[in-house]
């Protein structure tokens, strides 16, 4: 309760009467909307769990590979990929299966490894994108629906109901725009912090693999003999 200027009171409306003010329609919009909220919630820790730099680069691990090719330990470069799943490993083992073709073949391996890499990696993030997307269109929703059983209450009562009736309705219309607000815009914040520390990871990946591999660019190319020319019959 709060006074008025002139002595009288005044309801204030409560956290839940704002929420249940829209009606049915309203409350299951908000409801959509409130569903939403836990799915991006769920992931952006989805991605500050996966995005962290030791589970996509593995410290050390490009040193072990480069080290062991400088020897021409192929299978300890091998193993020491496998022993730590990530996406540097992935990527260094599509180098790695291409080495007797050459150093052409290896970077065009590498090459793809990342993109794909790079495309799953975006993939898990492009939900929180169209979270943002919908939500907006979700409380625009509830906005429109309200707006057409405020204006439908005036049709109804033939112009009897006043601004304060007309002005309750739309007052109740509002609350789900509001609602997909606040999930949309948190939502493309997380969209856009993920899909930059993507591409950092990315290049870091791509970095440590031309250097790990770099062995193998040094490596003398095989000459191919010419093809003996046909006797003539």
């Amino acid at each position: 309760m709060a006074w008025q200027d002139d002595g009288s009171q005044v309801e204030r409306a409560g956290i839940m009467d704002v929420i249940l003010s829209g009606g049915i329609t309203g409350a299951l919009i908000l409801i959509v909307l409130l569903a939403l909220s836990f799915f991006a919630a769920y992931l952006v820790f989805d991605q500050v769990m996966t995005l962290r730099h030791g589970e996509v680069l593995p410290e050390g691990l490009g040193e072990s590979v480069r080290q062991a090719l400088l020897t021409s330990r192929l299978a300890e470069a091998d193993a020491a990929c496998r022993r730590e799943p990530s996406v540097l490993s992935v990527v260094l083992l599509s180098g790695l299966a291409e080495i007797e073709f050459g150093w052409l073949q290896v970077e065009k391996a590498v090459e793809d490894a990342l993109a794909e890499q790079s495309s799953r990696m975006m993939r898990r993030i492009e939900y929180l994108s169209v979270i943002g997307n919908i939500a907006p269109m979700v409380g625009l929703l509830g906005t429109v629906t309200g707006m057409i059983f405020a204006f439908q209450q005036v049709a109804t009562t033939r112009g009897a109901a006043g601004a304060g009736d007309l002005a309750e309705g739309i007052y109740q219309a509002l609350v789900t725009t509001v609602g997909g607000l606040i999930v949309a815009i948190p939502s493309l914040a997380a969209y856009a912090i993920a899909r930059n520390r993507v591409d950092s990871l990315i290049a870091d990946v791509a970095f440590q693999t031309q250097h790990a591999l770099a062995p193998i660019k040094r490596r003398p190319s095989k000459q191919v003999a010419p093809p003996k020319p046909l006797k003539p019959s």
